[in-house]
């Protein structure tokens, strides 16, 4: 009777794939095209976006304003951290916090019974409900902390062989 094999995980020219490294990088990637996305939005219409945080009633108006014209720059920024690797922990902490506060802010709001439109997406998302904007952000937080109990520096050489 034959003797089982493990599997074998190696490929061409005896090296292993990592898939804890691509499951990362392309969470990472997915999680920075989010926030990238949500910044242009807000950046297309930032008196809307500016409208949607004062609804919030947590700022003041000029406040507000100014939060709308920075925050969706701050928002892509941090996305292109993360989708090329660059000031990925600052990114990380950034974001996730970011995330934390808007999650904050909508059951504050709800607590408050102020009925608000998100603005995370621009008007691609007024439609949603609480529950849904909650799922969102809270996935994306979820994803957030995942990166930063994960992250390594990105020496795809060092990634190649499983440690």
């Amino acid at each position: 009777m034959a003797e089982s094999q493990p599997m074998n995980r190696e490929g061409a020219g005896g090296k292993s794939f990592n898939w804890r490294f691509v499951t990362g990088r392309v969470l990472a990637v997915l999680a920075g095209a989010i926030f990238v996305y949500a910044g242009v939005l807000k950046m297309r219409d930032p008196l809307q976006f500016a409208n949607d945080v004062s609804n919030y009633r947590i700022l003041p108006w000029p406040v507000g304003v100014r939060l709308a014209f920075y925050l969706p720059w701050l928002e892509i920024l941090c996305g292109l951290a993360l989708i090329f690797h660059r000031a990925f922990a600052g990114a990380l902490a950034i974001t996730g916090a970011l995330i934390f506060i808007f999650i904050g802010a909508t059951i504050w709001a709800k607590i408050q019974g102020i009925d608000v439109a998100c603005g995370c997406f621009g008007t691609a998302s007024s439609n949603l409900t609480l529950t849904w904007h909650l799922v969102i952000n809270s996935s994306i937080l979820a994803v957030l902390i995942l990166l930063w109990f994960t992250r390594k520096p990105l020496d795809p050489a060092a990634q190649i062989h499983d440690s």
